[in-house]
């Protein structure tokens, strides 16, 4: 695993790719309601984009069509936005959106509310977004990588919560993904690699009511929770810094976690 750590020219550029995408999630908020349709919130995201004189990262990724994935209730991620999927009372999504701005890429996800969410979907949104911001506060140069998982997995445990173990975070800057990749999970290695100041990658926990265990659907995109359970996830882009890190896709509104008001 190879860690190159990005220059202060590179930094700026992912500060603004990471900008451009918590600006997406801004927008899109007020548009999540009961009865609207992902196809039609996919539709908005996609335009704000185009506008901002931002580029999708997604579509035509692998074959991917859409410019963001929109994933509801037992849905892990990948969700497809589509016509038919509407928005019920009750209903809780992670929208996961990553942009290019002047060659470089920001990659970020917020959990969604719909109407009157039970109680089980609130307590796991919280539970994950505490999560991963458990992950992202142990970063700092010569870190060993495994701490992160470590620290997210040591705060969903006493929840009987399952992290999903399939789908990591990742480094990205000049490309969609590069190393490291960075496990959500706890796990003892000792050859762990060290983080260095100006690295970036993503953390981004998946975590599920019950398995950490999922399935793909047979459009090979869409992935569920193995047992029906809810999943949640929320996702930032950081840069390692000589004694912290850096969250380069805040929310310019002050979003964190649901309700946003």
């Amino acid at each position: 695993m190879k860690m190159v750590p990005k220059n202060s020219v590179e930094l700026q550029k992912m500060r603004a790719a990471g900008r451009m995408a918590a600006m997406v999630l801004d927008y899109i908020t007020p548009f999540v309601v009961e009865g609207a349709n992902t196809l039609d919130i996919n539709a908005k995201i996609e335009a704000f984009i185009v506008q901002n004189g931002a580029k999708s990262a997604t579509i035509g990724y692998k074959g991917y069509r859409h410019g963001s994935c929109i994933s509801i209730n037992d849905v892990v991620c990948h969700g497809i936005p589509d016509a038919k999927t509407v928005l019920t009372d009750g209903d809780i999504l992670n929208i996961d959106v990553t942009v290019i701005v002047d060659g470089f890429y920001g990659d970020t996800s917020r959990m969604y509310w719909v109407g009157n969410v039970s109680e089980t979907a609130k307590k796991l949104t919280r539970v994950t977004y505490e999560a991963m911001m458990a992950g992202i506060n142990v970063i700092k140069s010569g870190l060993p990588l495994n701490e992160i998982g470590n620290a997210i997995e040591a705060h969903t445990n006493p929840y009987g919560y399952g992290v999903v173990r399939e789908y990591c975070g990742h480094g990205l800057g000049r490309r969609f993904h590069e190393d490291p990749m960075v496990l959500h999970y706890a796990t003892h290695n000792p050859k762990a690699p060290l983080l260095r100041k100006g690295v970036t990658f993503t953390v981004e926990p998946m975590v599920n009511t019950g398995t950490w265990r999922t399935f793909t659907e047979d459009d090979g995109w869409t992935v569920k929770t193995a047992d029906g359970g809810l999943s949640a996830q929320f996702e930032h882009s950081v840069a390692v810094t000589e004694d912290g890190v850096e969250i380069l896709t805040l929310s310019p509104m002050g979003y964190t976690q649901p309700p946003y008001v």
